[in-house]
């Protein structure tokens, strides 16, 4: 892939790889929703104390109520300690000490209020656990235990204390009537004494029950339970669609990661805009696949001109003479950057192209070491380049050889030859080259890969244009950049690129707009109408237009 991704290029991996990222999303929610399934379901309560005695008092200080939020977060560390838990486990009668772990506090911000978070996967033990703790946190405070008792006793204490001060207070209202109503001495006398010593037993009791209520109200380090442990009832862990869902996320992040990884370490072609954007040449054409059980039968232009992949044919010819318009276009060169690309078969069948528009063609086959252009034409080896070199007095055209298409001849490699380039850098050829002016209009030159043998760097810089040809399901883009590199160090003028067995997924669209001209529009294929009559068949008159 670029370097650059766009979002082109990103839809068309997602589309490329829909297969892989839906098969990781659909394993990863199965396995993470039959695992939450099998995993125990988690039950929380909450229990809330407060720290201090600052709201019963009338007028609380800010240091009572500093010192109560600073204990309230000693508290907050002792509820998940050992101590505390071992002492709520023992009061459970439980036969393990809950985990640390499984306990949250948390104060609430400005207040004295502290809440208890239990977590167990028993709903009913799970409350009775929260209380617990609670509890052993007012056992744990100086309040607790025996001072609990104590503090109990100063309220009993309290409370008699209030009853007693009711009923002095009573009998001091009933002798200060016996006073009034009194009209002896001895009688007044009798209830100022009597009124005297009532206050007096009054004073004593209000000042010991002033003394005991500021020990029972003054108390800062006290914890008392505000709100005792309840539950919802609904497990908080596991999360089934959460869980299932992040999974799911995870599954398909992984995927996309593993589709784009293999697109970066693969190196082939996958489209004609990425082979475009990676040669930086025009794209003259798009041809297909080409079945055939013999070299011959794959020449499509000769026996079957009518079909689609005739007609890519013909449409990169008009490429071809459409691009180079600032010179004569003589010479021709047809490459790939490497073997089995099938450039061999595309010049055969170009070839065949150009002679069919009316103009005079030879194909120069210079691939001494593969040469299989007169294969494709279904010609016997014969006398060609090489021996045209040696007998310089004959005439070229003496060893070139009829395909029996009309105005196309092959001048095939000849006998092999030692060191072919150094014949392809003699003068030798040029002295052909200049021959097969009077002998056709434009020659198609097959030579070896540039990145394999130096034949073809010898020829490219001689020739008017040059054709790069590309198999997308061979081709990988390092050899394509580096061929396209040579030729342009070399200053050929490479014109474009042609796209070899091309499908439906490399173009982005297919052949079947030309299927119904293919088949005259009654299922025939050409080779039926030609011999029919193509003219009877489809309904009009087809003529030969000669080429200008």
């Amino acid at each position: 892939m670029d370097d650059k991704l766009t979002l082109h290029q990103f839809v068309a991996v997602i589309r490329r790889w829909w297969w892989l990222l839906g098969a990781a999303v659909l394993i990863a929610g199965v396995s993470s929703f039959i695992g939450t399934m099998q995993t125990p379901r988690v039950y929380e309560a909450k229990a809330t104390v407060m720290v201090g005695q600052s709201l019963q008092k009338p007028n609380p200080s800010n240091q009572d109520l500093y010192t109560s939020q600073q204990l309230a977060q000693t508290y907050a560390e002792l509820a998940k300690r050992q101590p505390i838990l071992e002492g709520a486990a023992r009061s459970l009668g439980l036969d393990y000490v809950p985990s640390a772990t499984s306990i949250t506090t948390r104060q609430i911000p400005g207040t004295q209020l502290l809440e208890i978070r239990v977590l167990d996967t028993d709903p009913v033990r799970v409350c009775a656990l929260a209380d617990a703790i609670t509890e052993q946190l007012v056992l744990a405070t100086p309040a607790g235990g025996e001072a609990g008792e104590r503090r109990e006793f100063v309220q009993e204490q309290l409370t008699s204390l209030e009853a007693r001060i009711q009923t002095i207070t009573g009998e001091i209202a009933e002798e200060q009537g016996r006073l009034e109503a009194a009209t002896s001495a001895r009688a007044i006398q009798q209830a100022q004494t009597n009124i005297d010593a009532l206050q007096q037993k009054l004073a004593a009791f209000q000042t010991t029950y002033a003394s005991l209520l500021s020990t029972a109200q003054g108390a800062t380090n006290y914890v008392s339970v505000v709100e005792p442990a309840v539950t919802s009832g609904r497990p908080v862990s596991p999360n089934v669609g959460l869980t299932v869902l992040l999974a799911a996320a995870i599954g398909l992040a992984l995927a996309t990661g593993g589709a784009f990884l293999i697109e970066a370490l693969d190196e082939s072609i996958r489209t004609a805009d990425e082979l475009n954007h990676l040669t930086g040449l025009p794209l003259l054409g798009s041809v297909g696949r080409i079945y055939g059980k013999d070299e011959p039968g794959r020449l499509i232009m000769a026996h079957e001109p009518y079909s689609p992949l005739a007609e890519a044919y013909r449409l990169v010819c008009s490429n071809i003479i459409l691009s180079v318009t600032d010179r004569p276009l003589f010479s021709l060169m047809v490459t790939s950057a490497g073997p089995g690309e099938g450039k061999s078969l595309t010049l055969a069948n170009l070839g065949v192209a150009f002679a069919q528009m009316g103009r005079r063609t030879l194909i120069l086959d210079c691939d001494f070491r593969s040469p299989v252009q007169h294969a494709i034409f279904g010609l016997p080896p014969s006398a060609g380049l090489s021996d045209a070199a040696l007998h310089s007095e004959m005439a070229v055209e003496t060893f070139a050889q009829q395909t029996g298409i009309e105005n196309l001849l092959l001048l095939s490699a000849g006998q092999p030859l030692a060191s072919p380039e150094r014949f392809l850098a003699s003068k030798h050829l040029d002295r052909i080259m200049n021959d097969l002016r009077g002998l056709a209009d434009i020659v198609l030159v097959d030579s070896p890969p540039p990145l394999l043998i130096a034949d073809a760097a010898i020829l490219a810089p001689r020739a008017d244009a040059v054709v790069l040809v590309a198999d997308l399901s061979r081709a990988r883009r390092p050899m394509v950049r580096r061929v396209v590199a040579e030729l342009k160090r070399i200053r050929a003028n490479v014109i474009g690129v042609v796209m070899n067995r091309a499908t439906s997924d490399h173009t982005g669209f297919s052949y079947h707009y030309y299927r119904r001209y293919r088949h005259g529009g009654n299922g025939k294929t050409a080779t039926e109408l030609e011999k029919a009559g193509a003219g009877a068949e489809t309904g009009r008159d087809m003529v030969q237009i000669p080429w200008p």
